[in-house]
């Protein structure tokens, strides 16, 4: 895996994990852009775009457009992957609760 392949994994762990934190596990791509600014990844709205796509592609989030903005919900099968029940290709495992 290349670095940029670890960033990109690690970034969308970064999502499901604040998506599972919601209380109706949902946010709009320009929230994502802010939470994934705080983890030190400033990247455009297009990559997080990007990303939010793939996470669709292993049925992790599901997309919906709201006019010209994306928002992801999370899945049953991205809380598995954030609560270590499975894992899913592309994205990186969360590690352990201390």
């Amino acid at each position: 895996m290349s670095y940029a392949e670890h960033l990109e994994a690690d970034a969308r762990l970064v999502i499901l994990r604040e998506l599972a934190r919601q209380t109706g596990g949902s946010l709009n791509e320009n929230i994502l852009v802010k939470v994934l600014d705080a983890f030190g990844y400033h990247r455009s709205r297009e990559w997080v775009r990007t990303q939010l796509r793939k996470l669709d592609d292993v049925s992790a989030v599901r997309l919906t457009e709201q006019g010209t903005v994306m928002i992801a919900s999370i899945t049953r099968a991205g809380l598995d992957h954030v609560e270590r029940r499975s894992v899913l290709e592309g994205v990186a495992r969360p590690s352990p609760e201390a």
